[in-house]
Order: C-alpha cells, then sequence, then structure tokens
C-alpha cells in the first residue's frame, strides 16, 4: 500500500507503498514532522495516519520553497483505525483538530454525511478544478447538496499480478497481454483459470492466495455493493455481494486458494516463497510484492488487467472550518491534490494518482516498474481507473467488508466451514457491529 519527467518508476518502499491505502506505517507510535523555523511565518498543521507519503515525497518543502511565509507541521497517528475515531472526536468538540484532515476512502461517506458543515467547501477553493479528477472520486468526496469537502489524493485501481514462471509450469501463457485476455470481461472466467492452472499446478503452490482476496476484488469492481442509492445497508440482497461471495467461495471449496489471511506475516512469507500465482493487485500492492518477495522475485512477478475494472483503497484531504488559517490550508489542500503533485507522489510513493489529468503528464503515462518485467504500470492502472464504476460508498462499508473477509469467508478458507456457515456468522458479526 508518489524526478525526471520521464522515468521507469521504481517502488522499492515495501510496506510504506500502502500509505493511505491499506496499511499504515510500521514505525512505532505516532509521528510528527516539522519543518522547523517558524517565525513570522504562518504554520498550517496537517493531520495523517501512517505513512501518508506527502512529506515522504518532498511536496512540503517544495510546497516552502514556492511559499517562503508558510511553515509545515505534520502529526501522523499509526493506524487509521485509531486516528479516525479521534478525527470525528475533534470535529464534533471543534477543538483539537490539525489545518488539514485527511480521510481514508472507507470513512469519506460517513465524513460528507454526517460532518461536512464542519469542513470548507474545497470546490470553491482557487486552482480546484472538478474536471481534473476522475468523476467517481470527486463524487465520493461531495456531499448530496454538492458540496465537495474532501480533494482526492490516490485511488487502488485493481489488476492482478501473477507469477510468470509458475504460468509457464502449469502450461498457461505469460505474456501480460495474452494472460489478461483469460479472463477478460468476467471474474467467472478468472476461477476458470484457476482451474486449469490447480490441474497442472507446481507442487506446493496454489492459484491464488486468499478468498477474501477475491471477495474484495470482486465487490470493489461493482457499483452497488453494500449500501444503495438511498442509503440503506443492502449487501444481505445485493447481487453483487452474492457474485462476489459465491465466487470467492468457489475459490475456497476447490482448494484454489493458499488459505492465507492477506496482510499478515504468514501471507508476507507465501509471496517471499513463491507459493502462490496470483494476487488481486491494486497499483500500491506492487511495492508490497517487491518488498516481500525480494530480489529472488524480479523478472517472475508481471501484472495484466483484472477481469473488471474495480478500486481499493484512496485517500482525501478536507479542511475543517475552526482552523486559525482556512484559507491558507485550502490553498495547500488544492495543491497537494494537483495533478502535478499527484503525479510526484506516484513517482516517490506509488500512490496512484486520483486527478485523472495527471494521466497524461509523462511521470505517469510513460512509467514502466523494472522489478515487474518492465510492466506499463502507468498504462495499465490508467485504463483500469477510468472505468471504475461510481461506486454508492456508505459509511459502514469498511465493517461490513471487514466482517465478510476476516469472519466470515476466513472460516470457510481455513477452517472449511461451509459457505452458508461463513455467511451466516458474518451477518451476525455484522448485526452484532452494527448495533453497538
Amino acid at each position: 500500500m508518489r524526478r525526471t519527467a520521464i522515468l521507469a518508476v521504481v517502488v522499492a518502499l515495501g510496506a510504506a507503498l500502502l500509505s493511505g491505502c491499506a496499511k499504515d506505517s510500521e514505525e512505532p507510535g505516532d509521528a510528527a514532522y516539522d519543518s522547523g523555523g517558524g517565525e513570522g511565518r504562518t504554520t498550517i498543521t496537517v493531520g495523517v495516519f501512517g505513512a501518508f507519503g506527502l512529506r515522504e515525497a518532498g511536496l512540503y518543502e517544495e510546497y516552502m520553497e514556492l511559499h517562503p511565509d508558510i511553515r509545515i507541521k505534520q502529526t501522523s497517528i499509526q493506524r487509521n483505525e485509531n486516528y479516525y475515531p479521534q478525527l470525528l472526536t475533534h470535529l464534533s468538540t471543534g477543538s483539537g483538530l490539525a489545518d488539514i484532515q485527511a480521510v481514508e476512502v472507507n470513512n469519506i461517506a460517513e465524513v460528507t454525511a454526517t460532518q461536512a458543515d464542519r469542513l470548507v467547501d474545497l470546490g470553491r477553493t482557487e486552482g480546484v478544478s472538478k474536471d481534473a479528477f476522475l468523476g467517481w472520486k470527486w463524487a465520493q468526496g461531495t456531499t448530496k447538496d454538492g458540496k465537495t469537502v474532501g480533494l482526492g489524493t490516490d485511488i487502488g485501481p485493481q489488476g492482478i499480478c501473477y507469477r510468470k514462471d509458475l504460468f509457464a509450469k502449469a502450461g498457461l501463457p505469460t505474456d501480460r497481454e495474452e494472460v489478461g485476455r483469460l479472463w477478460a470481461g468476467d471474474w467467472n472466467k478468472y476461477l476458470e483459470t484457476g482451474r486449469k492452472y490447480q490441474a497442472r499446478a507446481p507442487e506446493g503452490t496454489s492459484f491464488v492466495d486468499s478468498a477474501s482476496g477475491v471477495l474484495a476484488a470482486v465487490t470493489g469492481s461493482n457499483e452497488k455493493r453494500f449500501y444503495d442509492e438511498s442509503g440503506e445497508i443492502v449487501y444481505k440482497e445485493s447481487p453483487a455481494v452474492k457474485q462476489a461471495w459465491d465466487l470467492a467461495a468457489a475459490f475456497a471449496t476447490e482448494k484454489l486458494t493458499g488459505r492465507l489471511q492477506q496482510f499478515t506475516p504468514s501471507w508476507d512469507q507465501a509471496m517471499s516463497n513463491g507459493a502462490f500465482a496470483t494476487v488481486s493487485c491494486p497499483a500500491w500492492m506492487l511495492g508490497h510484492i517487491q518488498d516481500k518477495a525480494g530480489a529472488a522475485g524480479k523478472g517472475k512477478w508481471d501484472v495484466a488487467a483484472a477481469p473488471r475494472p474495480g478500486n481499493w483503497g484512496g485517500s482525501f484531504l478536507v479542511v475543517p472550518k475552526t482552523g486559525d488559517h482556512t484559507a491558507e490550508a485550502a490553498k495547500l489542500a488544492a495543491w497537494l491534490t494537483a495533478p502535478e503533485q499527484q503525479a510526484k507522489l506516484f513517482t516517490e510513493r506509488g500512490s496512484f494518482p486520483s486527478a485523472e489529468a495527471a494521466y497524461a503528464l509523462p511521470a505517469v503515462a510513460d512509467a514502466k516498474h523494472p522489478y515487474f518485467g518492465g510492466a506499463p504500470i502507468g498504462k495499465i492502472f490508467s485504463r483500469a481507473a477510468q472505468d471504475v464504476p461510481v461506486q454508492i460508498v456508505g459509511p459502514k462499508d469498511l465493517i461490513i467488508a471487514q466482517n465478510l473477509a476476516d469472519i466470515g469467508m476466513l472460516q470457510v478458507d481455513q477452517k472449511g466451514r461451509s459457505p452458508e456457515e461463513g455467511w451466516d456468522a458474518a451477518v451476525k458479526a455484522i448485526d452484532n457491529a452494527l448495533d453497538e
């Protein structure tokens, strides 16, 4: 989970690449950044979670060089599950807030629905252009009455990362275009490819890492998942969720998975050992694979288009009205999320731009990844991003998704429970969580 105008992007940043997406900084405790100096300068504070990437990509330093009257101070709480409840508390009390706050995509619907009156309308900020952003990303940060309170930083358009060496041993094509055609347009074709792989699989390997990863990828490629247009929770009756559940359960019951839980040490170790052939792969996943698979995996991994375009991850910047410098903060937020800065964030950190206008910039359009066989990642993920459906995002998406994966599908995948038993366990856990 961002140098020169034209380059081949080498994203060798490991877990820090997940900044603003699926995983936070692995540094213990809270982290802070202060640009120093400050006498006679306006200080703008920025609150983020994990290794968010803005400081690491050098964007703060660049902005201060352009604006000598501005000083930037950042604070970072390690994990979003600790950061976000504090953010809600501070918004409700109107105190303890930074001038700019980060919001993770799974929380943006709740923020736009319940906190918009406490936030600046950034859509009216000078330098912000709706047309520069992907339409679905802009919509996620916009209220029903048209107030844009969140400017997108990054997104997680999905591909499928695969091991060319394992595909070859199983008699499958290895060229990324041919691989993409194996399952183009239909997640069921991905399952069929898994069956073909497993029939001739190298000993000790599986086609996919986890059933839960499949579940997340399929739900992420559908418009209506957990909520409907009126804001009602509909995951129990959702055709998209049923399709994703049944498909993921088929991977589990047919023993096509490595029976792993993503983002755990055993998952990382299996990646290092080459124990699975494919993984659902948002743009930020490339760095994690490079980090965990290491030098031995270079040239063996590649990336192809996913069966259907989807999104997994991404964040926003918001500006609370209670700040002492709301105008200056809004101006900074607009600059940090402008296409040119998003292209730099991609170059330095691997975070894929949510500003569609960045895709034509050489740093994105010409980006290739040497670790993945020179895969044209700029083109692959730009195409995916532009075709992502405008998803209905609800305030409790994260609770629903986590319990479906970690309570329900994990039991099917690891404990041999039936798909029906896993579903019932997930629904019970979700109902309990939503009632709290």
